[in-house]
């Protein structure tokens, strides 16, 4: 099979999927479009969205279903269906996090984005990040049942965006979480692909 991966040159919502194509050691372009190309590649894509992945040329959106998918080729997605539901949930919660902050980065309205981030680190972020430390002390370090899951890659495939969204260290202060990050980085996998990776800010 033949993939090729097309986002734009950050790490976002489409770095698990860079992460889950590296742990299984498969190779896929990853094809990296700048904001100019983008008014004249978006009408040409299914729902007007990135990332997108074509697998054998066929077309597929929405990166926490493309992400699932590889995770179960993977070994990651549970070994069977409750698991595989911790993990959804998993998931789902961070990405509700991710949503939060994301609208904040895409609001134009100044006046409106001041009182948002306000929120955010005051609330949003202590209000995840502490119950995800919780988690990870009761599951041995990692999101669910003390393995490592796609749950945890895509925690920490997505805080350096945070990061630089919210200018919030998301794990400091929270030595579970911080370990976290040491262990999936630390899969040698994960670890190749970071020393080759192209290194934008978020």
């Amino acid at each position: 099979m033949t993939y090729k991966l097309t986002y734009f040159d950050v790490k976002g919502r489409a770095e698990i999927i860079r992460f889950l194509f590296s742990y299984m050691n498969v190779d896929f372009e990853d094809r990296r479009i700048e904001r100019e190309q983008w008014p004249s590649i978006k009408p040409t894509t299914p729902f007007g969205q990135l990332p997108l992945l074509e697998i054998d040329g066929k077309e597929l959106n929405q990166s926490l279903s493309i992400s699932r998918y590889l995770a179960k080729k993977a070994g990651l997605a549970g070994k069977d269906e409750w698991e595989s539901l911790l993990i959804d949930i998993a998931v789902d919660n961070i990405n509700e996090m991710r949503q939060v902050i994301i609208n904040y980065f895409h609001e134009k309205n100044e006046d409106i984005k001041s009182k948002q981030i306000i929120t955010i680190v005051n609330e949003t972020i202590p209000f995840y990040v502490e119950r995800f430390e919780k988690i990870i002390s009761e599951n041995d370090g990692y999101f669910v049942n003390g393995k490592l899951s796609w749950s945890d890659l895509y925690f920490v495939s997505i805080l350096d965006t945070i990061q630089h969204v919210t200018k919030v260290d998301l794990i400091e202060g929270h030595p579970h979480l911080t370990l976290l990050k040491q262990r999936v980085l630390a899969v040698p996998q994960i670890k190749s692909w970071i020393a080759k990776r192209p290194n934008p800010v978020y």
